[in-house]
């Protein structure tokens, strides 16, 4: 028989227990609506403020405020002006309402706009433009074009000649002032470098621009094209940084060039951008016909066996790695190919008459290319 002190005691332990317990339901009830109330909470607090950004700043307002909405802006920059200059409640509102409507082809321009109007209705003006200041006139600059055909274009289309573009674009001391405005892009020690042609080949970014004036200066129409350029770099700085053969700006202008240059079609940067890369680290040299062209200064449809052997720096036939220098401008498409190349294994690729690309991963694989789709061209 169970001694009754020692009986007592083990009742008083089990009643103990039970009363932990129930003090732990109680406080795990507690706890359990403490954290239902705050997620309760925020969610209705994410309700009242999402539903709140998405009306007008101020319904009643007949205020016009003029922005700028500068060329190449993305969603992300838009709703950053609209927001500075209160015409949006939130920027990250509005950037994400575009995205889920589908919107992100946005004019540049400047433009009247108002507090009143809906997010629909800023979406809509700045698709069609309330432009309140048409630019005199506009010049297109095409992608893959030289600082040389920049130059004949500023001249057709401007009061400057080709020669007064040309001496501006290749003067050290405005290479350096151009390195303190835009210093994450301009780098004057590998951009006046010995063997660089011309320091801003590359630099320039291709597009249509908007002049504002009837003779707007020489500083004005190349600024405007390197701020485009800029806006790139600053955007892919961390990953041309990170990567080992284009980790500055000046590389990675000149790699994207070459692609540029060598590209019939958008579908095929990225896998050229591969074959390049996997020479760089066998290594072997880059053997790309276009920096022969630019080495032999001309234009031709079939680069000869004699002009492989032209002794020039940008010769990538004759010299490994990257030539000193870009060799035209690159458009976005060549920047992300860039960046994001193709996983292959091609070491070659030649394109046929109809501008195909075929590629290979050994030399007997290309040469079989070769006699398949440029040697029976030429028979």
């Amino acid at each position: 028989m169970m001694d009754p002190e020692k009986k007592q005691r083990m009742l008083e332990k089990i009643e103990q227990r039970a009363a932990e317990r129930k003090k732990m339901r109680k406080i795990f009830l507690i706890i359990t609506g403490i954290l239902f109330a705050i997620v309760l909470g925020l969610g209705i607090y994410a309700y009242i403020f999402v539903t709140s950004a998405l009306e007008p700043v101020d319904e009643t307002s007949e205020e016009i405020v003029k922005i700028e909405v500068p060329l190449g802006s993305g969603v992300t920059t838009i709703a950053n002006i609209l927001q500075e200059n209160g015409l949006v409640q939130n920027a990250k509102v509005f950037k994400y309402y575009a995205k889920f409507k589908n919107e992100s082809q946005f004019q540049a321009g400047e433009y009247e706009l108002m507090k009143s109007m809906t997010l629909d209705e800023l979406i809509e003006s700045l698709k069609t433009g309330t432009v309140y200041r048409e630019p005199v006139f506009t010049v297109t600059y095409n992608e893959g074009w030289t600082l040389e055909q920049i130059a004949v274009r500023v001249e057709e289309k401007t009061t400057h000649t080709a020669a007064a573009f040309l001496a501006k674009v290749n003067d050290p001391s405005y290479i350096q002032e151009l390195a303190a405005k835009f210093p994450t892009l301009i780098n004057p020690e590998e951009m006046l470098a010995e063997n660089v042609k011309y320091p801003l080949e590359g630099y320039l970014y291709p597009a249509t621009y908007p002049y504002f004036e009837e003779n707007p200066p020489l500083t004005l129409i190349i600024e405007q094209m390197i701020e485009e350029t800029n806006k790139y770099v600053v955007q892919y700085q961390d990953a041309i940084a990170a990567n080992k053969w284009i980790n500055t700006p000046h590389k990675f202008l000149t790699f994207s060039s070459l692609l540029e240059k060598e590209a019939t079609g958008t579908t095929d940067r990225a896998t050229i951008a591969s074959v390049f890369f996997n020479r760089l680290a066998e290594p072997m040299p880059l053997q790309t016909d276009p920096t022969v062209l630019y080495a032999l200064g001309e234009h031709k449809d079939r680069v000869l066996y004699k002009d492989l052997e032209v002794q020039d720096p940008y010769n990538t036939y004759q010299n490994a790695g990257l030539p000193p220098g870009p060799i035209a401008t690159a458009g976005a498409t060549s920047f992300e190919a860039a960046l994001s190349p193709s996983k292959t294994s091609y070491l070659y690729f030649l394109a046929d008459k109809d501008g195909k690309n075929h590629f290979a991963e050994t030399y007997a694989e290309h040469q079989a290319n070769v006699a398949k789709y440029i040697n029976t061209q030429y028979n």
